[in-house]
């Protein structure tokens, strides 16, 4: 089924303001960054924690731990996939143990990427709190799992599909919803 253009819902200006609001609330939650580190889950999260870093470094002045994490093992639908998964390798080159674990990701939709990232995370450490940072929040969700924080609610159909484009990967900040051509 091909999809269209259905509307832009966030620019680079609101993406930019959303990832600051963000980073205050982690600061406010946390009582501070001490104990805080970020990890982004490969692709578009990863670009997303490194932005996050950039503003808590410059609101707090001190430089929080970033880590980089590739749940493709960890997902619950290898089985249902006909191609082989290309595994990279997670960059998370400090103890998580009794830290305040940020995970970013770009969407969140079913919750089975932050539970496959849950369980990523546990087998490397035993976290003081798991926490979960998103650009967007779309719903459907079909695990118990929600964000700390959000960047923007977008309610969306399941025929629809939320598409964050960031400079880092896609030479542009944009994200836009996509739904099924009407003929």
């Amino acid at each position: 089924m091909a999809l269209t253009h259905k509307a832009t819902v966030m620019d680079e200006k609101a993406i930019k303001q959303a990832l600051r609001r963000i980073a205050h609330e982690i600061i406010e939650h946390n009582k501070g960054v001490e104990a805080v580190i970020l990890v982004g889950i490969r692709k578009r999260g990863v670009p997303l924690a490194g932005r996050l870093r950039s503003f808590l470094t410059e609101i707090e002045g001190s430089e929080i731990p970033l880590g980089i994490l590739d749940i493709t093992l960890y997902r619950d639908d290898l089985s249902r996939n006909d191609e082989q998964p290309r595994v990279h390798n997670s960059e998370i080159p400090f103890d998580i143990s009794d830290k305040h674990v940020v995970v970013v990701d770009d969407v969140l939709y079913t919750g089975r990427t932050t539970r496959a990232a849950m369980d990523a995370l546990i087998d490397l450490g035993r976290p003081a709190s798991i926490q979960l940072a998103v650009l967007i929040d779309r719903g459907h969700r079909e695990l118990p799992i929600r964000a700390d924080y959000i960047g923007k609610n977008v309610p969306t159909s399941r025929s629809e599909q939320v598409e964050v484009k960031l400079i880092e990967v896609d030479q542009v900040d944009r994200v836009e919803i996509l739904g099924p051509t009407l003929t």
